[in-house]
Order: structure tokens, then sequence, then C-alpha cells
């Protein structure tokens, strides 16, 4: 469900959920600053990476970047976290983010291509979609409740 809140709205609404979106608010927190402190040192570990989980890396312009777009993402979701409601709209891409990496780590990983830390990494960025998600729904019940006492 989506609302059009006018700018004398916004400001009223942002302030009648205050408490209730710390939920929302840290669960995007975490996860970008998580995401900074997993991926901003993979731009020095390319080598290591490879000795670590041969074969080396043969295509270096998908492994950097991976990393700027997932660190691009990180920010994002640091974004988010400062004002849920204005950028509520961000948050279902925000699951496919997750979604998609975990998805494809866990399926590569049944075909025995990734190894077991890869597949830890993936399953946690499932429970951050799924923690997402939970955002959303909470985010999107608590403007429903906020905009039906206005009315």
């Amino acid at each position: 469900m989506n609302f059009i809140l006018n700018n004398s709205s916004y400001g009223l609404i942002k302030t009648n959920l205050g408490e209730k979106m710390k939920f929302v608010k840290w669960v995007y927190r975490i996860a970008g600053i998580y995401g900074l402190l997993v991926l901003f040192p993979q731009y020095f570990l390319e080598t290591q990476n490879g000795i670590d989980y041969p074969p080396p890396i043969n295509h270096p312009e998908y492994y950097y970047g991976f990393i700027g777009v997932a660190l691009a993402w990180q920010f994002v979701l640091l974004l988010i976290s400062t004002d849920p409601i204005k950028y509520r709209l961000l948050m279902p891409i925000s699951v496919l983010e997750k979604f998609s990496y975990s998805f494809a780590v866990i399926i590569l990983y049944f075909q025995d291509k990734i190894f077991i830390p890869v597949l830890a990494v993936g399953i946690i960025d499932l429970l951050l979609g799924i923690l997402f998600i939970i955002s959303f729904i909470k985010l999107e019940n608590k403007l429903a409740g906020t905009l039906n006492e206005r009315v």
C-alpha cells in the first residue's frame, strides 16, 4: 500500500512514528555498517581470495565491479536508515539486493561451486533481506495506522 504525503502531513506523521521506527532505522543502519566492514577490505584481498578460494580471480573487472556496486548499496542502506518514511520505496529494492546475492550463493553451494565461508555471508544477506521485509511491513502498517488516526 503506497501513500502520497504532502509536506505538511509528512512532518506530523514522522513525529507520530518517532519511537516506533527505531527497529527499522537500526536494521538498515546495522546492515549498511556491516556491509561496509565486510566489503571495503575486499578491495585489498584479490590475490588472497584467489589463494584461499581457488582458482585465482581471472576477471578482476567483475570482482572490483561487484565490490563497487555492493558498496554503493551499503550507502543506500545507510540513507534509508536516516529517514525510512522518505526512502521507504527503496526498501523493496534493498530486499532484491540482498536476495539476489543470497539465493545465488545458496544455489552455487549446492552445486559445490563455493566454499562454506561464502555461504555464511550469503545466509547473513538472506537474514538481512528478511529483516528488510519485516521492516517494510512494520513501516507500512504504522503509516496506515497514523494516516487512519488523522482522518
